[in-house]
C-alpha cells in the first residue's frame, strides 16, 4: 500500500497490542463470572487469575472498594494487591501510589488500621528501580507523614532511615532520604532534631554524590522553618555557606535559592555581612557560569533586592541596578540579522537562555521599581522598560504586559510617563501580548485618565491620541484572528469605556462596530459579548438624539431584522438592557417591541422569548403599567391556545406558572430607582450642556458630568425605608421634590415633546410614544372580547395607571410554523426566508385631547 497509508482503525492509536490483548482477556474473564460474584469477590478472583490490565483495573478501584467494604477489602482483597506488586509493572505501581493517596485522603479508615495495612507497602516500593514510580511512592508516603502520630514515625520511619542515608546506600536511597528529613523536621521537637536529625542533615550535605548534596541543600529551607532562628544561624547557614562554594552548578545554584528563600530569617548582621558578600560573588561570577545559574539569578533578583534593601550602601544599589538592567538586555546585542539556518545548536541553545532571563527580568520589573523609588522611574528606569516593551520575543512582551497595571499602580502621578508603551502594546502583532495586557485594561485606563496632578488632570488621554486608534486596531486584529475568546474578552473590557473617553468619541468610533459584530459575527459568545457592551455605551450615552438612533437600530435591525439569527440577538439585547437600565427605560421602547416576537414564525425565536418573559415581567410597575401588564398576558394566552411546536408549548406552561407567582423585591426597586434618577439626570446633564454651549460656546467636559452625577447621587442605602415598592407619579411627589421633578419634567418636555426628529426615527416613535395615545381600542380574537383603554404617558419617569395600550390587530394571525413541520426555517439563511416585518399591525383611532 501507499507509504503513508495506516491501515489500523482509530483505537489502535490510543492502545498497544499488549493493552489490547489484556483488553481482550478482561473481557473474556468478565463473561466467564457468575453474575452472582460480589466485588469483593470479583476483585479476589482477577487479581489471582487475571491479566496485569484486569489487576490494575482492580487496584484503580480499590477506594471505592473501602469505601463500599473496608472490612472485607483490608481482609481478602489487600493481600491479593500486595502479591501483585511484587511483580508488577510501572503502570500498576503508578495506579496502586494513587490508589493509596485516596484511600489516605478519603478517610476510609483510621489512621492505625491505614498504618497497619498501607504504611509498609509504601516503603517497601519507595526505592523501586524506576524514578517514576519511586516518586509516586514518595509522594504518597509524604502526604502519610503529614497525619502519623509521632511514635509512629519515630519508628517506622525515623530509626530505619538512620540506616538508608548512610554512603553504603544507593544513590535512589539517599535521595528518598533527603526529601523524607525535610518532611519530618516540623513533626519533632527541636531536641529530637539537633540530636537525631540534624547529624544526618550534615552527612547528607557532605554527600560524595552532587545530587544528594543539592537535594539536600534543597531540603534546609523546610529545615530551617522547622528548628528555628537561632539553629538555623549556628547549623544551617554555615552549611548554605560552604554549598556555595561547591564545586557543582547545580548544588550552588541550589544554596544561592535557598538563601534568598531564607532571607526573612537572617537578621540585619547575618544578611550585611554573610549573605551580602556571597550574593555579590554570584552575581560577578554568573556571567562566567552556566546560563542556567543566570536564568535563576534573574528570577529571584526581585526578592533579593527587597530583602537586601535596607542594608545596601549607595554603591552596591548602584550596581544591582545596573546588574538588573545588564540582565534586561542579555543577548539583544549578538543579534545582528544572521540566517537561523546558519547558527549552530548551541547558540540558538544560548540564545533561549537569554530570553528567559529577560523574561524573568521583565516579571521582576515592578519589584525594581519599589527598589529604586517610583520617583527616579523616569531617570533610572524608563529605558529599561521601553526595552522590555520593544523587546523582539514574544514571552519577554507577554511578561511585561502581564505586569504593566502593577507598574501604573506603582507609578501613580507618573503614570502619563508610559502612555506610549501602552500604545506600543496594544499594536503589538502578538494576540498573546495584547490578550495579557487587556485583564486589567480598565483598571490601567481609568488610572491613566484619573492618576496624576490635579493641574494635569484633564489632559490626561487628551495627551494620547493614539489611544482610541489602538483600542480599534486592537479589536479588529483579535476579531481577524482565530482566538475568539481573546476577541470576547476584549470587548467585554470595552464596557470601560465611557467612563475613560467621551461619549462622542465611542458613539463614532466603537458604537457601529458592536453593531456589525451582533449582525456579521459568527461566535455567539462575542456577540453577546458585543451586545451587552453596547447596551453599556447606550447607558452612558449623553446625547438624545444619539440614543434614539441606537434603540432605532436595535428595534428595525434586530428585532424586526429578516434572520432569525438577528432577532435572537434581539432578545440577548433585551436581557442586558433590563440588567443594565431602568424598568421605566425598558417598558418605554423594548416591551412591546419583546413581546411582539411571539408571533415570530420561528420557534426557536418564541422560545428564547418564553425564558425571557419573567425577567420581563419583572420590569412592570403595577398599577401604573397595568396596560402593559394585559398586553404580556395576551401574548401569553395566545401562546397557549394556538402554539403548535410541543417544546415551545411545553416551556409555555412552566412559564405561565412562574409568571402567575412571581413576586417584587424591593431591594431591586431601590436599585431601579437608582437607575432611573441616572438616566434623568443624563437628560439634565444633556440640556445643561445645551445652555452652556449657547452661553460661552463651551461643552460641558465629562469630568464636571462625572462631579455632577456624584454630587446628586442618592445612596441606594441612605433611601428612607417608607419608601413606596413602585415609583410614583407626579401626583404623590413629596413636597422636598416636587421643585426638582417639576425641572425634570420641563427638561424632558423640551427633548422629548418640542425637539423635531429626522423622519429616521418614524419607527422609534410609534414604539416610544404608543403608551402616549390616547384612544386605543384592542381586540383581541380568540378571547370572545373587545377591551377599551386610555393612556397618557407624561414623563420619562412614570406612566399613568389610566394609560392606553398598543395591541395586536385581531387581523393579524398569529404563525404556525413549527420546527417538526415542512415549513419550518432553516438556522440563519433559511431564517432570512421572513420577509414580513416583526411589528403587529395597530388600530387606533385618536380621542380629543
Amino acid at each position: 500500500t501507499h507509504p503513508g497509508f495506516n491501515p489500523r482503525p482509530a483505537c489502535f492509536y490510543y492502545f498497544s497490542w499488549e493493552s489490547l490483548i489484556g483488553l481482550t482477556l478482561l473481557w473474556e474473564a468478565f463473561s466467564e463470572f457468575d453474575e452472582d460474584l460480589s466485588d469483593i469477590e470479583r476483585a479476589v478472583y482477577l487479581l489471582s487469575a487475571g491479566q496485569d490490565v484486569q489487576g490494575t483495573s482492580v487496584i484503580a478501584n480499590l477506594p471505592f472498594l473501602m469505601r463500599q467494604n473496608p472490612t472485607e477489602t483490608l481482609r481478602r482483597v489487600l493481600p491479593k494487591v500486595r502479591e501483585a506488586l511484587h511483580v508488577a509493572g510501572v503502570e500498576m505501581q503508578l495506579t496502586a501510589a494513587m490508589s493509596f493517596l485516596t484511600i489516605l485522603q478519603d478517610e476510609s479508615v483510621s489512621i492505625h488500621a491505614y498504618t497497619h495495612s498501607f504504611l509498609q507497602v509504601i516503603l517497601l516500593h519507595l526505592e523501586h528501580r524506576d524514578t517514576g514510580v519511586s516518586n509516586a511512592w514518595l509522594e504518597t508516603l509524604l502526604s502519610v507523614i503529614e497525619v502519623l502520630p509521632k511514635e509512629t514515625l519515630r519508628h517506622e520511619i525515623l530509626n530505619p532511615l538512620v540506616s538508608k542515608a548512610q554512603l553504603s546506600q544507593t544513590v535512589q536511597s539517599r535521595l528518598v532520604s533527603c526529601k523524607i528529613l525535610g518532611k519530618l523536621t516540623n513533626k519533632f521537637d527541636a531536641h529530637t532534631i539537633k540530636r537525631e536529625i540534624l547529624p544526618l542533615v550534615k552527612s547528607l550535605c557532605q554527600d560524595v554524590e552532587y545530587e544528594v548534596r543539592s537535594c539536600m541543600c534543597r531540603q534546609l529551607e523546610n529545615i530551617a522553618q522547622g528548628i528555628g532562628t537561632e539553629l538555623t544561624k549556628s547549623v544551617v547557614l554555615p552549611e548554605l555557606i560552604e554549598l556555595s562554594r561547591d564545586e557543582g552548578s547545580s548544588v550552588r545554584l541550589a544554596a544561592f535559592e535557598t538563601l534568598v528563600n531564607l532571607l526573612d530569617i537572617f537578621d540585619t548582621d547575618d544578611r550585611s555581612q554573610t549573605i551580602l558578600p556571597l550574593v555579590k560573588s554570584f552575581c560577578e561570577k554568573s556571567f562566567k557560569a552556566d546560563e542556567s545559574i543566570l536564568i535563576s539569578l534573574s528570577f529571584h533578583l526581585g526578592k533579593l533586592c527587597h530583602g537586601l534593601y535596607g542594608i545596601f550602601t549607595p554603591d552596591q544599589h548602584l550596581r544591582f541596578l545596573e546588574f538588573y538592567k545588564k540582565l534586561c538586555t542579555l543577548g539583544l546585542q549578538q543579534e545582528n540579522g544572521h540566517n537561523e539556518n546558519q547558527i549552530p545548536p548551541q547558540i540558538l541553545e544560548q540564545e533561549k537562555k537569554y530570553i528567559s532571563v529577560r523574561k524573568n527580568c521583565a516579571y521582576n520589573f515592578p519589584a525594581m521599581i519599589v527598589f529604586v523609588d517610583p520617583k527616579n522611574f523616569h531617570m533610572e528606569l524608563y529605558s529599561t522598560f521601553f526595552c522590555l516593551c520593544h523587546d523582539p520575543e514574544v514571552p519577554v512582551r507577554y511578561t511585561i504586559a502581564i505586569c504593566f497595571y502593577e507598574v501604573s499602580k506603582l507609578l501613580n502621578s507618573g503614570v502619563y510617563l508610559i502612555h506610549k508603551e501602552l500604545i506600543t502594546l496594544l499594536q503589538d502583532e502578538s494576540l498573546e501580548v495584547l490578550d495579557a495586557l487587556i485583564d486589567h485594561l480598565p483598571e490601567i485606563l481609568e488610572l491613566m485618565s484619573t492618576g496624576g496632578e490635579s493641574s494635569v488632570q484633564e489632559n490626561k488621554l487628551s495627551s494620547l491620541p493614539d489611544l482610541i486608534p489602538a483600542l480599534t486596531a486592537a479589536e479588529q486584529r483579535a476579531a481577524a484572528s482565530l482566538k475568539w475568546r481573546t476577541h470576547e474578552k476584549l470587548l467585554q473590557k470595552y464596557a470601560c469605556l465611557p467612563h475613560v473617553i467621551s461619549s462622542d468619541q465611542i458613539y463614532y468610533r466603537f458604537l457601529q462596530r458592536m453593531f456589525t459584530i451582533m449582525m456579521t459575527n459568527n461566535v455567539l459568545p462575542v456577540q453577546k459579548a458585543a451586545s451587552r457592551t453596547l447596551c453599556i455605551f447606550l447607558r452612558y450615552n449623553r446625547k438624545q438624539e444619539q440614543r434614539h438612533e441606537v434603540i432605532q437600530k436595535l428595534i428595525e435591525q434586530l428585532g424586526q431584522g429578516k434572520s432569525y439569527w438577528n432577532r435572537l440577538r434581539f432578545l440577548d439585547t433585551c436581557e442586558f438592557i433590563i440588567e443594565i437600565f431602568s424598568k421605566s427605560f425598558f417598558c418605554k421602547y423594548f416591551f412591546l417591541p419583546a413581546i411582539e416576537l411571539t408571533h415570530d414564525p420561528v420557534a426557536n425565536v418564541r422560545m428564547k422569548l418564553c425564558y425571557l418573559l419573567p425577567k420581563v415581567k419583572s420590569t412592570l410597575k403595577i398599577p401604573a403599567d397595568k396596560h402593559l401588564l394585559q398586553q404580556l398576558e395576551m401574548c401569553v394566552r395566545k401562546l397557549l391556545c394556538q402554539e403548535k411546536d410541543k417544546d415551545v408549548l411545553a416551556i409555555v406552561k412552566r412559564v405561565s406558572i412562574t409568571l402567575a407567582f412571581q413576586k417584587k423585591f424591593y431591594e431591586k426597586d431601590l436599585l431601579d430607582q437608582e437607575k432611573e434618577r441616572e438616566e434623568l439626570l443624563l437628560l439634565e446633564m444633556e440640556q445643561l450642556e445645551k445652555e452652556k454651549q449657547q452661553n460661552d460656546g463651551r461643552p460641558m467636559s465629562d469630568k464636571m458630568f462625572e462631579k455632577k452625577r456624584r454630587d446628586t447621587k442618592t445612596p441606594t442605602q441612605s433611601l428612607p425605608k417608607n419608601i413606596p415598592i413602585s415609583v410614583p407619579g407626579p401626583s404623590s411627589v413629596t413636597p422636598s421634590t416636587s421643585k426638582e421633578i417639576k425641572k425634570s419634567k420641563l427638561i424632558r418636555s423640551q427633548s422629548f415633546n418640542n425637539q423635531a426628529f429626522h423622519a429616521k426615527y418614524g419607527n422609534l416613535e410609534k414604539c416610544a410614544s404608543k403608551s402616549s395615545t390616547t384612544g386605543y381600542t384592542t381586540s383581541v380574537s380568540g378571547l370572545g372580547k373587545t377591551s377599551v383603554l386610555s393612556l397618557t404617558d407624561d414623563s420619562f419617569r412614570t406612566r399613568n395607571a389610566s394609560s392606553v395600550p398598543s395591541s395586536f390587530s385581531p387581523n393579524t394571525p398569529l404563525p404556525s410554523t413549527s420546527r417538526g413541520t415542512g415549513n419550518s426555517v432553516d438556522p440563519k439563511s433559511s431564517g432570512s426566508k421572513d420577509t414580513q416585518p416583526r411589528k403587529a399591525t395597530l388600530k387606533s383611532r385618536k380621542s380629543n385631547p
